[in-house]
């Protein structure tokens, strides 16, 4: 009995799995996340109490998710949020264009070198009197 699976035609979408089934990156993230949230919620489950604490927790950890699971487009949440700041930010948002025009500067060196063949044959004319 032939046993059939199917593959993907487009292996770009395909990221290498680490570790319980998780990517690099979502291992990394996932780790950031668990070393600001676990001890945030030990140290503070006695100020404010275990329910506030364990909120707190969560809030703390959901960017870390967000950066882990997020991908629109083959790009990750801070390449996307970079290109968002430096599109609203860093760039002015009316880019005008300008353009070089060169029948204006063809104009402009024919008016010169008329300018020049006068003078040139108003000092001839005076220099020959």
């Amino acid at each position: 009995m032939a046993i059939s699976v199917a593959v993907p035609k487009d292996l770009s979408g395909i990221k290498t799995k680490v570790a319980m089934n998780l990517t690099k990156r979502q291992l990394i993230c996932f780790g950031g996340a668990g070393v600001v949230g676990i001890p945030l919620y030990i140290f503070t489950k006695g100020a404010i109490g275990t329910q506030a604490s364990a909120l707190l927790m969560v809030a703390v950890m959901l960017p870390f998710f967000f950066l882990a699971m997020y991908e629109k487009d083959g790009f990750p949440a801070e390449k996307i949020l970079y290109f968002m700041i430096r599109q609203k930010i860093l760039t002015p948002e009316i880019r005008p264009y300008k353009s070089e025009n060169i029948y204006r500067q063809l104009e402009k060196r024919e008016k010169i070198e008329k300018e020049v063949r006068y003078l040139e044959e108003k000092a001839a004319g005076k220099t020959t009197r």
